[in-house]
């Protein structure tokens, strides 16, 4: 087959495609024979009349499948590495209608069974198109059915696919109030489910939850009941850990943003190392200009505690990490950054922080962010931190003089 000269030649790993279509496979299912399948392949195998196994040709005890997450794992890792051969590059057409969704959902409703396949089957209907997703919302009581389940099941994987599909039509209209609704005015607790993922989960799986909580966190009573709930704020910590992966440290970011509201959270994470990871990440690599304004728009709100203050002060490599961005990023990240040097620079009046400061052109950065189209509480701020640092700065040339002086001859 002629290509262009420009397209690249992958080599597809041969576990990854489908024994029936050849293609990579979107959504592979096993069999009891143990082969494993791309569901729409093997669903239309199936739904022709056949009742063998196409690789083995074994007569097949039982025509249900089960996911296979791990390959459907390991597929989607290589898949974002060689974009060019990605199974989502190409549309296709959903590997299920919407009454074989209409009679999943039945099933799950009315028995336990298999329900790890059904909830596969819902996710792949939800991931095809926003028609589809929309329909999901629309349909009665099928909200309320798949978080009855959420709220019962132990097994990480039904965890997993439950949360995918909320993530998927979050969205739509009305579905973060009913949500919200279901999750804090249910009876028992409801946030263990949030929790085990966090802990037990993939990282695509960690980060679709930060996404849901940070979307029911409506009012204070959400709000309360998130940052006390045992393991929460510590899940949404450990994302930020995750350095190869913006999507994870940004969904970290906003939800602990959104529920950061009360001087106990602050300093909650002060004690887990919020400074810490948040320099970090400013310290690396990461260009991507939402993280770096969510990374110092939680610094800053961090920093209007005592706790979080003395943190920063403590972390010089901080406090150079945030001069650093200055002016680079957006004015937002700007104006976050300016808050946090403010805070500890001026407000705290931390020598240690000031030099950092200064040390890393902080004067520089400070005149020309004044200088800059930022609001006029930004640049209130600048002019306390210029006035701040021409002392500092007086204060190191006397130091100095009187040194000179004192080694001078005559």
């Amino acid at each position: 087959m002629t290509r262009d000269k420009n397209e690249l030649y992958v080599t597809v790993p041969s576990l990854f495609r489908c024994p029936i279509s050849m293609d990579v496979m979107k959504s592979p299912v096993s069999l009891c024979t143990g082969v494993t399948y791309d569901r729409s392949s093997i669903q239309t195998w199936l739904d022709n009349g056949h009742k063998t196994c196409p690789a083995t040709m074994q007569i097949l005890p039982s025509t249900d499948f089960i996911p296979n997450l791990t390959l459907r794992r390991l597929i989607d890792l290589w898949s974002h590495s060689h974009p060019l051969s990605s199974p989502q590059s190409t549309a296709s057409a959903p590997s299920v209608s919407k009454q074989q969704v209409l009679d999943s959902i039945q099933t799950i409703e009315k028995q336990n069974v298999n329900r790890l396949n059904s909830l596969s089957q819902i996710a792949d209907f939800a991931t095809y198109s926003d028609e589809n997703r929309s329909f999901l919302a629309r349909t009665d009581g099928f909200i309320p059915t798949i978080f009855g389940i959420l709220k019962n099941a132990e097994e990480i994987e039904v965890l997993e696919y439950i949360m995918t599909v909320f993530d998927l039509i979050m969205s739509e209209n009305g579905v973060k109030e009913q949500l919200q609704r279901l999750v804090f005015k249910c009876n028992g607790d409801c946030l263990s489910p949030f929790v085990s993922v966090l802990e037990r989960g993939s990282l695509s799986s960690r980060t679709t939850s930060a996404r849901i909580l940070e979307s029911i966190a409506l009012d204070a009573d959400s709000l309360r009941a998130i940052t006390e709930k045992q393991g929460l704020l510590f899940g949404l910590y450990r994302l930020l850990d995750s350095e190869t992966d913006s999507k994870a440290i940004e969904a970290g970011l906003s939800c602990l943003i959104a529920v950061t509201t009360s001087r106990s959270v602050k300093k909650q994470l002060v004690q887990l190392g919020i400074v810490r990871a948040t320099g970090k990440i400013l310290s690396g690599s990461n260009t991507v200009p939402s993280v770096i304004e969510k990374d110092l728009k939680l610094l800053e709100m961090v920093s209007t505690c005592s706790e979080g203050r003395a943190a920063i002060c403590e972390d010089e490599s901080c406090v150079a990490a945030i001069v650093k961005r200055l002016m680079k990023v957006s004015s937002a990240a700007t104006e976050h950054g300016v808050a946090v040097l403010w805070s500890v620079c001026y407000l705290y009046r931390d020598r240690t922080a000031q030099e950092a400061a200064m040390r890393n052109n902080g004067m520089t950065k400070v005149l020309l962010a004044m200088q800059s189209d930022c609001t006029a509480g930004a640049k209130q701020m600048c002019r306390d931190l210029v006035k701040v640092f021409r002392v500092n700065s007086k204060s190191c040339l006397a130091s100095y003089a009187t040194k000179t002086t004192h080694i001078m001859p005559y």
